[in-house]
C-alpha cells in the first residue's frame, strides 16, 4: 500500500555545531518544520507530490537562513546567481534554470521551464523572460542581500588573498530540496541554491543537472541533493542511486548510502541527500558534520534533525 510522505533538507555540512547557539537552532528546526507543515499540506489534501515539493521549497527559499533564495550566497564579484530544478517521477517531466537572479521563489522559475516551454532548462535572459511570463513575482537586490552572506564572502575572498586554503564544507554547500511520495505513488523532487561562496561567476553546479542533484522516476526514487557539487556532477550521484535500484534490487536505503558514503565520499563529495521510493520509504544519508533535514509521514509524524 503507498503512503504519502515528504522529506526536506536544507543543506549538508554547512555549520559547525560549537558554532549553532540554541537561539539558531531553534530557528532552523523552525524553517525545516514550516517546509513540511507545507508540503503536509498539500499532501493531506490528496495533492501531488509535484505540488508538494514545491510548496516545501518555496517555504525553504522564503527563509535567509538557507542557501537559497533570499538567503542565497555571493559569487567571488559579488552577485548572486542562482539554480533551481523540479522533476516529477511518473512522465519524467522536468524542468530547471541555472545562474538566474529576480525570481522570488527560484524553484518556481523551474517549475515555469517545466511546464511553459519545451525545454528543460533554461539560463540567462529567457530564464528571466519565462517567469515573468508565468506572472511570477521579482524581487530586487535588496531583498536577497542578508549580511551573514556578504560577511562570509568578504571572509572567503580574504583568505583568497593571503594565500589561505580552506576546506570548511559551509563555502562549498548550501542548498535546499525536498522530495515527496503522494497517495498514488507518484514521485516528486525539487531543489534549489544559490551555490557556492565567492564562486566563478557563471559557475552552475549539480542541482539544475538532472540525475546528479536532483532526479525522480517512479520506478525507482526522488533524489535531492546536497554538498560538493561538482563531485555529485561527476558521479551522477542521484541517478545511480536510481541504477542500483532498478538493475541490482537495491532498497532504497542501501543504494542511496553506497552513493553517499563510497561513491562521494571517497572522492571528495561531501554532503548528504534526501530520497523517497514509491511506497513512501525515507532516507537522508550524509557523510559530513550534519544535514538540516526533516521529514513527515501519512500518519503525521513530523520529525527534523540537524546533527547525527
Amino acid at each position: 500500500m503507498t503512503r504519502f510522505s515528504l522529506a526536506v533538507h536544507g543543506g549538508a555540512g554547512t555549520i559547525l555545531k560549537s558554532s549553532l547557539t540554541p537561539e539558531l537552532e531553534a530557528a532552523y528546526h523552525a524553517g525545516l518544520r514550516r517546509a513540511l507543515d507545507a508540503g503536509h499540506a498539500v499532501l493531506a489534501d490528496h495533492g501531488s507530490a509535484l505540488d508538494a515539493v514545491t510548496e516545501a521549497v518555496c517555504v525553504l527559499e522564503d527563509e535567509p537562513l538557507f542557501n537559497s533564495g533570499r538567503g542565497a550566497v555571493f559569487t567571488s564579484d559579488g552577485k548572486q546567481e542562482m539554480d533551481a530544478a523540479i522533476m516529477e517521477g511518473f512522465s519524467r517531466r522536468a524542468g530547471a534554470v541555472g545562474g538566474i537572479f529576480g525570481p522570488r521563489n527560484p524553484i518556481r522559475a523551474a517549475r515555469a521551464v517545466m511546464e511553459n516551454t519545451e525545454h528543460v532548462l533554461l539560463i540567462g535572459p529567457n530564464a528571466l523572460t519565462t517567469a515573468q511570463k508565468a506572472g511570477l513575482p521579482f524581487e530586487d537586490a535588496a531583498y536577497f542581500f542578508t549580511q551573514a552572506r556578504w560577511d562570509a564572502l568578504q571572509s572567503t575572498l580574504k583568505m583568497r588573498r593571503d594565500g589561505i586554503e580552506d576546506d570548511d564544507p559551509a563555502r562549498r554547500h548550501g542548498t535546499v530540496g525536498a522530495v515527496a511520495c503522494d497517495a498514488q505513488g507518484t514521485l516528486a523532487a525539487a531543489t534549489s541554491t544559490g551555490g557556492m561562496t565567492a564562486k566563478a561567476p557563471g559557475r552552475v553546479g549539480d542541482t539544475p543537472i538532472f540525475g546528479a542533484g536532483t532526479f525522480a522516476d517512479n520506478a525507482t526514487c526522488a533524489v535531492s541533493g546536497t554538498g560538493h557539487g561538482e563531485v555529485f556532477i561527476r558521479f551522477t550521484a542521484a541517478a545511480e542511486i536510481a541504477a542500483r535500484m532498478r538493475h541490482a534490487g537495491q532498497s532504497l536505503e542501501d543504494a542511496a548510502a553506497h552513493v553517499v558514503n563510497i561513491d562521494l565520499g571517497q572522492n571528495d563529495g561531501s554532503g548528504g541527500l534526501i530520497a523517497v521510493d514509491s511506497k513512501g520509504n525515507i532516507t537522508m544519508p550524509f557523510n559530513c558534520d550534519g544535514m538540516y533535514r526533516g521529514s513527515v509521514t501519512q500518519d503525521g509524524t513530523f520529525e527534523t534533525f540537524i546533527y547525527r
